[in-house]
């Protein structure tokens, strides 16, 4: 290769090929390296290149491929011969400029780290505030829509059968139809039910619903214990806790979900295996439930200390199963404590007499769906 001059054409070893970006036809050119770069073509008018526009790009080992900020954005220049390589980089001072440099790292590690700090802090503060702004606000359609999914996976779990014994049956109905009084719920705002399980459990679920598992009942020895357990359960209906845990659970999915009106297909399994199941819900909701439990057991002139009896004893004498609600929130000391000093002497009447209990106790007994 003949020595390169100011103005003198480049003659490569190698030939130097260039698309001028409007066709895709191949060109061999010839260079002359002067104030600027000329790109000429045998029969064709020449193209300048300004050196401080020309910008390296990306291309295989052994070739130098360019592009020009001033010409067509698919226009590129490709040098295969190594000394004209040099010279032309020596005089393009800007080549990689456009190119990241270890500021740039570093403001795209920095907005990469403010990136993942923001999902944490949406995961950690932002979907719960969601959930407790928009689970009271709800329409209830769709939240009846929820639960009676809900609890055809219930239902499915436990066998699909319901207590249905006669006299059981009437004074399951009346201990839930005190409580829903005094609780101020609508009439139509809840129903409840006894399901036969071998697992000490009660939970609610999204549209007013009940289930008590009969094992509870007959662990309870007294209407009291089991009215005190119902009524937390009707504090998390009353407080919305179970739609909370299903927006919180569900995250973005059933926020989309609720936007387009399709919250009973996935959600509803969701909520069936993470808050049924698991049956969990924040210390902030169990105390509130406490709380409530022990107002309403209050109106009723009935102490809630026997409900706390009766999860201490189960909690404490079985160690509890993954599948109890008693389990997953166990009952502490202070809980305890709490009851009891909230213990008062009965001022009202019975919730049931001794024979309606005793017909309750036996409402799984026959008469099953």
């Amino acid at each position: 290769m003949s020595e390169l001059s100011t103005e003198a054409p480049a003659q490569p070893d190698k030939p130097t090929i260039f698309f001028d970006g409007v066709s895709s036809r191949r060109r061999q050119v010839t260079l002359t390296l002067g104030d600027a770069l000329e790109i000429a073509e045998e029969g064709g008018a020449p193209v300048s290149w300004v050196y401080a526009d020309i910008r390296r790009a990306d291309s295989p080992a052994g070739i130098l491929r360019l592009a020009s900020t001033s010409a067509p954005s698919l226009a590129r220049l490709e040098i295969r011969d190594a000394a004209l390589a040099a010279d032309l980089t020596i005089r393009c001072m800007r080549l990689d400029e456009h190119q990241t440099s270890r500021r740039g790292v570093a403001k795209i590690v920095g907005w990469s780290v403010a990136a993942a700090a923001s999902i944490v802090c949406v995961v950690l503060f932002g979907v719960p505030l969601a959930a407790d702004r928009l689970a009271p606000l709800v329409p209830k359609p769709i939240e009846r829509r929820i639960g009676d999914a809900s609890e055809v996976q219930v239902k499915t779990i436990f066998g699909r059968s319901i207590c249905e014994g006669p006299a059981g049956k009437a004074a399951f109905t009346k201990l839930v139809n005190r409580l829903r009084d005094a609780a101020g719920l609508d009439d139509d705002a809840m129903t409840a039910g006894v399901l036969p399980s071998p697992v000490p459990n009660a939970f609610a679920l999204p549209g007013g619903k009940v289930f008590v598992l009969n094992a509870l009942i007959d662990k309870a020895e007294s209407p009291d214990e089991l009215a005190g357990i119902l009524a937390h359960e009707l504090g998390h209906l009353k407080h919305h806790d179970n739609m909370r845990g299903l927006i919180y659970n569900g995250g973005t999915s059933f926020l989309i979900g609720l936007l387009f009106g399709d919250v009973t297909g996935s959600s509803a399994v969701i909520f069936a295996s993470r808050s049924v199941v698991e049956a969990s819900y924040s210390r902030e909701a169990e105390t509130a439930a406490d709380t409530f439990a022990i107002e309403i057991m209050h109106k009723l002139g009935r102490s809630p200390k026997p409900a706390a009896e009766l999860m201490f004893r189960i909690t404490g004498k079985e160690g509890g199963g993954l599948t109890s609600i008693l389990a997953s929130h166990p009952l502490t000391e202070d809980r305890l404590a709490r009851m009891t000093k909230e213990d008062r002497p009965a001022s009202g009447p019975p919730l049931l007499t001794d024979t309606e209990w005793q017909a309750l106790k036996g409402i799984c007994g026959s008469g099953k769906i």
